[in-house]
């Protein structure tokens, strides 16, 4: 069996939750076999939650099985071999999912393939193809296969494993997938309406610069060679994928008040008053928030644009006059 590489310890006792808190909620995890996703399901664990691990690599699927069960015990943790973009192969794993503890309540849309990442000028249609099968169809048919039930039991959270807008290094096919994905749970939010009527939180959250180099993948054919991620705010390097699990549980843990945001990892930390590494590091600032209104229309508001604007500007963020049907006065 596979041994997954640079496995390191929980952090879950410095999120304040409790250990087994969430003990008989059911979760599955795509791609939860290594980096960020194994970090969440991990976690998961701690909190007594039973983890289905979605993933396409068996040998890795297997050691996360074990690692888990072993952690928190027997039974905890099943692995499914799955392919996401494959509606037949979702459904056999919702079915087993179903089959083994008769509910999904939390569903973690993690799974993507970096190693497809390219440039848009360097990328291939099959590359983008397989990012978007990956990103936008697979979370998709997730949603589509847990949400339902979620609905009827009116209780469950939605997640999904965000990414910048666009990047600056070279997988930009990576990005415009999950910019695809991030537009569909932001979309069931709002089609979901309040927590209260739905009972179903939705929420993504964006794990910057977490696990690298630690997942056993290969790295895109066009990722730099000599390519070093700069450091993470309060870190030396990068965010360890146990952490970044911990901030996903902690994010959880508050679903009902996030619905219908994004979370960055260090907005989550901070909110737990993390202990970091390095805290002479971390921004003592962060962006408010965008205008329901605006946020509807965001790819209409990206960069400078007119230089000679013929109506007044008003802010685009909440709480603000932001969004005004009606000109400012």
């Amino acid at each position: 069996m596979e041994k997954i590489p640079n496995i390191g310890p929980l952090v879950m006792e410095r999120t304040g939750l409790r250990r087994n808190q969430l003990a008989g909620e059911v979760a599955v995890v795509t791609g939860g076999a290594g980096n960020v996703g194994l970090g969440v399901a991990r976690s998961l664990a701690w909190l007594g939650v039973k983890v289905v691990i979605a993933d396409i690599t068996p040998d890795f699927g297997r050691a996360a099985e074990d690692l888990i069960n072993g952690e928190s015990g027997p039974g905890m943790a099943l692995f499914v071999e799955t392919d996401v973009s494959s509606e037949a192969s979702m459904k056999e794993m919702a079915k087993k999912a179903f089959d083994a503890f008769g509910k999904v309540d939390i569903l973690i849309n993690n799974a993507m393939i970096m190693s497809m990442g390219a440039p848009i000028l360097k990328s291939t249609v099959e590359q983008l193809d397989k990012q978007y099968e990956v990103a936008a169809r697979g979370t998709f048919l997730g949603i589509q296969l847990f949400v339902p039930p979620m609905v009827e039991r009116r209780h469950g959270v939605v997640t999904y494993m965000t990414t910048a807008f666009r990047f600056p290094v070279g997988p930009s096919n990576y990005c415009a997938a999950k910019a695809a994905g991030t537009s569909i749970m932001m979309s069931l939010a709002a089609e979901l309406g309040p927590v209260e009527k739905s009972g179903v939180s939705v929420f993504t959250f964006l794990p910057a610069g977490v696990g690298f180099p630690r997942s056993a993948r290969p790295l895109p054919p066009d990722f730099p060679k000599n390519f070093k991620m700069p450091s993470m705010p309060g870190y030396d390097g990068n965010i360890p994928p146990e952490h970044a699990g911990a901030a996903m549980c902690y994010c959880i843990s508050r679903a009902k008040e996030l619905h219908g945001s994004g979370i960055t990892i260090m907005q989550a930390l901070r909110q737990m008053d993390w202990q970091f590494p390095r805290p002479e590091t971390v921004p003592q600032f962060d962006f408010q928030r965008i205008d329901e209104l605006v946020l509807s229309l965001i790819f209409g508001y990206m960069g400078a644009g007119f230089p000679d604007p013929k109506v007044p500007l008003v802010p685009i963020h909440r709480g603000s006059s932001a969004g005004l049907r009606q000109p400012p006065t």
